[in-house]
């Protein structure tokens, strides 16, 4: 479900407001760990974690290198968490962290997927927001591509 939304603010109000609660909690958590350099924004149709152009303008699609992202879909929301899942032993300590939490995991390639608020583990994805700064997921990122 890609929203037409121009502003985070635009986004946040045209959601239900359960959603609206589970979105608006999970964003502060992300902004609250959020590396430096990073922005938020709305790109492709969701809050858009993304490092900056002026930092890192070799991206393939010539947009925005997505380092997270948080969106409400048609049948979950879902918190997209790229920063992990350029590293192995960042991916494997978040799933280790995950299932700790007791929490059920509903993973895709790289995002988390979720029905209800208390079904995610705030603290985890607060670490995982942490977990690599701007620089280093640049650097991931640059390696991978040599891949």
């Amino acid at each position: 479900m890609q929203s037409s939304a121009t502003s985070v603010q635009e986004y946040l109000e045209s959601l239900p407001e359960d959603r609206r609660e589970a979105i608006t909690r999970v964003r502060e958590i992300i902004l609250k760990n959020l590396p430096t350099g990073i922005e938020e924004t709305m790109n492709w149709g969701m809050i858009s974690y993304e490092v900056p152009l002026e930092f890192y303008p070799d991206t393939y699609n010539k947009k925005p290198l997505l380092f997270a992202a948080l969106a409400s879909q048609k049948n979950h929301m879902a918190v997209y968490l790229s920063g992990i899942y350029c590293d192995e032993a960042l991916r494997e300590k978040f799933e280790m962290d995950y299932k700790a939490s007791g929490k059920k995991m509903d993973m895709g390639k790289s995002c988390v997927r979720f029905k209800k608020l208390e079904h995610l583990p705030l603290d985890v994805i607060g670490w995982a927001i942490g977990a690599a700064d701007m620089e280093t997921f640049v650097l991931y990122t640059k390696e991978s591509r040599k891949k």
